[in-house]
């Protein structure tokens, strides 16, 4: 049987409770290191367990795979807001070293320094966008109250998004690779759309009549 259309090899990947502090970790890091493959975990895990049954106990569980994803998002945006609160030269150093991170600075920095808090929920499917986010706000040194809230709504928003693609994927096309791929294209597009509208020059305001 080919590998792609294997959901025995599928569920190999995700079975049992590991899968759930894999996921954890990966989200929790790649706010540091971007090019992590979180949403791809994410939407595998989601992906098997559309194939739940009564028989197949060992595939994720959609609600504690959606908290821990959220969670792990949240905690990793404060972890890098308290990061660059703190920061200085040692945090201009470690964007410097990340190509994709500087690039997203450079291409997200404006936009989101002139943007309000449903920003940040954009910025959370742009690739890098969190990051920029994350440690722009402690660089800029805004009060926790005024991230904090936001960043949890990112959280909730992407985590619900990325899980609910994988199931869908999976009662649609079946708990395969192939459905996995398809739903991880969807979030990459997503996440181009949210980049297009980060950097979309805002409007003018209408001259006065």
């Amino acid at each position: 049987m080919n590998l792609l259309d294997s959901l025995g090899s599928l569920r190999s990947l995700t079975a049992g409770p590991w899968i759930y502090p894999v996921v954890a970790t990966s989200i929790l890091l790649d706010v540091f290191l971007p090019v992590l493959p979180s949403g791809f975990l994410v939407i595998t895990a989601a992906t098997a367990a559309a194939s739940a049954t009564a028989t197949t106990p060992d595939v994720p569980s959609l609600l504690p795979l959606l908290l821990c994803a959220a969670t792990a998002s949240v905690l990793g945006d404060f972890l890098a807001y308290r990061l660059a609160l703190r920061g200085g030269a040692r945090l201009d150093r470690t964007i410097a070293r990340s190509r994709r991170l500087s690039m997203a600075q450079e291409r997200l920095g404006t936009a989101l320094a002139r943007g309000g808090g449903l920003l940040v929920v954009l910025a959370r499917f742009a690739p890098a966008g969190r990051s920029v986010v994350s440690l722009g706000a402690g660089a800029a040194k805004r009060r926790v109250e005024e991230f904090l809230p936001w960043s949890a709504l990112a959280g909730v928003t992407w985590a619900s998004y990325s899980v609910g693609l994988g199931w869908l994927g999976g009662q649609w096309l079946g708990a395969t690779w192939f459905s996995a791929g398809v739903s991880t294209l969807a979030l990459f597009l997503a996440g181009g759309l949210a980049a297009y509208l980060i950097r979309r020059p805002a409007e003018a305001p209408a001259p006065a009549a």
